[in-house]
C-alpha cells in the first residue's frame, strides 16, 4: 500500500464544501459522487453537469518538427489537423498496443497540445521524450499549469455562452479556441468524455474556485449539477468510450479495441505500423464488443466470460446504464463470436448469466 500523500486538484476544498464523497483515484484525491451517481448521470443526459478533470495530464510539443514527432508516436494522421482542430488518437507501442489514448490539439504547425490520462502522464511524457532525440522538437509536461473542467450535457452550451467571450456555436465538435471564461484566459474545446455536447476548458489553477463557482451559479437554474467520477464512468460507458487500464492497454491493439478509424496506415512510418499492418492483413483474432445482460445481474469488470463452457475472456467495463435502464458492459470476444446477437455467459460470482452482443455505442445523442 502506497504511503505517498494523495495528489489534489486546485478544487479539492470546493469538492469537500459541496459534500462530495472523495476517493483515491490513481493517486489523486477525487470526488466520486455528490448527489449520487444516477442523479448526476441523468443530469448530464437531460441538462448538464460540471466535472473537475484537472487530474488529466497536458503535454506540449513545440518545434519545427513537432508534427513529425507526433506522426511517429501516434496512429492517427495529425497532418490532417489545422490550427484550432483536435483529434482522438493513440500513443502506440511497437506491437500496436496502447501506451495511452490521447487528444491531440494543433495550435500551430510547430505547437501541439496533448491531453493524456491522469495516471499515465509521467509514463507518456517519458515515452515521448525517449523518442524525441531525432526530431527538432521538445516536449514539456505542463500539467501543473492547468485546471481542466468539463461542462457536459444538452444545456452545456447555453450555460457557458454568457460566461465566455467567444461564439461557442462557431466551434465545431473536436475544435477549440482561445478565449476567456468569466474573464480568465482559457483554452475552450468542444470535446468531452460523456457522449454529450459540451466543452472542456483549461485555465490557470489559481482561478479554479472562482470559475467553478461561477459556472455552478450560472448553470444551477438550468439544472447543472456537480458530477463525480462514478457518473463520468457510466456516461462514457453508455457512449462506448474506452477507459485506459480497463478496455485498452499495452496488451490490446488499436484494431482489437474496435478503433480502426484512428489507424492511418497510409500516413507513413509510425511506431506500431508494421504490427498493425500485419494484423490488418491477417485479421484480428479478438475484438472489443458491447453487450447487454439478458438475465438479471450486473456484469462488473474482471468477471469471467464464457462461451460453450469455455472461458474466453473477462468483462473489461460493466455497470448499470442509468439513462438506458439496462445492465451493459464491454468485453473482448473471439472474432468469430462478435456478431450482434451472439449470446454468451458472464459469471456473476458463481452464477452464470446470459448476455448478448449489441450494437454500440449503447447511447448516441440526438444532434
Amino acid at each position: 500500500m502506497s504511503t505517498e500523500p494523495l495528489l489534489t486538484t486546485a478544487l479539492n476544498k470546493v469538492h469537500r464544501r459541496l459534500g462530495a464523497r472523495m476517493v483515491d483515484f490513481g493517486g489523486w484525491d477525487m470526488p466520486v459522487q455528490y448527489s449520487g451517481p444516477i442523479d448526476e448521470h441523468k443530469a448530464v443526459r437531460t441538462a448538464a453537469g460540471i466535472f473537475d478533470v484537472s487530474h488529466m495530464g497536458e503535454i506540449e510539443i513545440r518545434g519545427p518538427q513537432a508534427l513529425e514527432l507526433i506522426q511517429f508516436l501516434t496512429s492517427n494522421d495529425a497532418a490532417k489537423l489545422v490550427d484550432g482542430q483536435a483529434q482522438y488518437s493513440a500513443l502506440t507501442t511497437a506491437e500496436g498496443g496502447f501506451v495511452d489514448d490521447i487528444l491531440v490539439h494543433r495550435f500551430a504547425a510547430d505547437h501541439y497540445f496533448l491531453c493524456v490520462n491522469a495516471s499515465n502522464t509521467p509514463k507518456d511524457f517519458a515515452w515521448i521524450s525517449s523518442h524525441s532525440a531525432p526530431y527538432d522538437a521538445e516536449a514539456a509536461n505542463v500539467s501543473a499549469d492547468y485546471t481542466q473542467l468539463a461542462v457536459q450535457g444538452p444545456k452545456a452550451i447555453s450555460i457557458m455562452q454568457p460566461l465566455v467571450d467567444v461564439d461557442l456555436g462557431a466551434i465545431k465538435y473536436y475544435w477549440f479556441t482561445r478565449g476567456h471564461v468569466d474573464g480568465v484566459p482559457a483554452i475552450i474545446a468542444r470535446t468531452g468524455y460523456t457522449g454529450e455536447d459540451g466543452v472542456e476548458i483549461y485555465f490557470e489553477p489559481s482561478e479554479s474556485e472562482r470559475v467553478y463557482d461561477r459556472i455552478l451559479e450560472a448553470g444551477a437554474p438550468l439544472g447543472l449539477k456537480p458530477c463525480g467520477l462514478a457518473a463520468r464512468n457510466t456516461l462514457r460507458l453508455e457512449a462506448k468510450m474506452a477507459l485506459y487500464g480497463n478496455d485498452i492497454d499495452e496488451t490490446t491493439t488499436v484494431y482489437e479495441a474496435d478503433l480502426a478509424w484512428i489507424v492511418k496506415l497510409g500516413k507513413g512510418e509510425f511506431l506500431g505500423r508494421d504490427a498493425l499492418a500485419r494484423q490488418k492483413e491477417e485479421g484480428i483474432r479478438r475484438k472489443l464488443v458491447g453487450f447487454e445482460m439478458i438475465d438479471r445481474g450486473i456484469a462488473r469488470e474482471h468477471y469471467s466470460v464464457w462461451i460453450d463452457g469455455v472461458q474466453v475472456g473477462s468483462v473489461t467495463s460493466g455497470s448499470p446504464a442509468p439513462f438506458l435502464g439496462k445492465n451493459i458492459g464491454l468485453t473482448y470476444l473471439p472474432i468469430e463470436k462478435t456478431a450482434v446477437g451472439t449470446r454468451f455467459e458472464v459469471d456473476l460470482r458463481g452464477r452464470r448469466a446470459a448476455a448478448e452482443v449489441v450494437p454500440t455505442p449503447f447511447y448516441k445523442r440526438v444532434r
